[in-house]
């Protein structure tokens, strides 16, 4: 014991008792369907979105759509604003997921903040 750091020390402490988790939050419709689903096998989310989105090969035009054509920024790597400027691209990622397998689709966020926009200038809510 005194050469093992790793020991837990004797006796150890009792094992605290949590009380059962209780959400306040009121289930949805859909809930009951998802709960029935979970209890039966293992549900599967969407799959590498970026790296699907790389796939592409976007160039910058890709980035800026018809919404941001004349914008001041380079927008290139910005793949939240795909939703809006190459709906098609994200929708297609979407069915491939579907199409093997996957049970839920995430939202296509990964920078969908202020600050994060912010290094596109789209840091204002009515940007994006």
């Amino acid at each position: 014991r005194d050469f093992d750091s790793l020991v837990p020390p004797d006796p150890l402490d009792p094992v605290p008792i949590y009380k059962p988790f209780e959400s306040s939050i009121q289930p949805t419709a859909n809930y009951g369907v998802i709960d029935k689903l979970f209890k039966e096998r293992i549900l599967v989310i969407d799959g590498a979105m970026g790296t699907s989105i790389q796939k592409y090969k976007l160039d910058e035009p890709d980035f800026q759509g018809e919404r941001y054509a004349n914008h001041s920024h380079p927008l290139k790597g910005n793949n939240d604003i795909l939703v809006i400027t190459r709906p098609d691209i994200i929708s297609e990622i979407h069915s491939k997921f579907l199409e093997v397998g996957a049970d839920f689709i995430e939202t296509n966020t990964f920078s969908g903040t202020s600050i994060a926009q912010a290094d596109y200038e789209l840091q204002a809510e009515e940007e994006v």
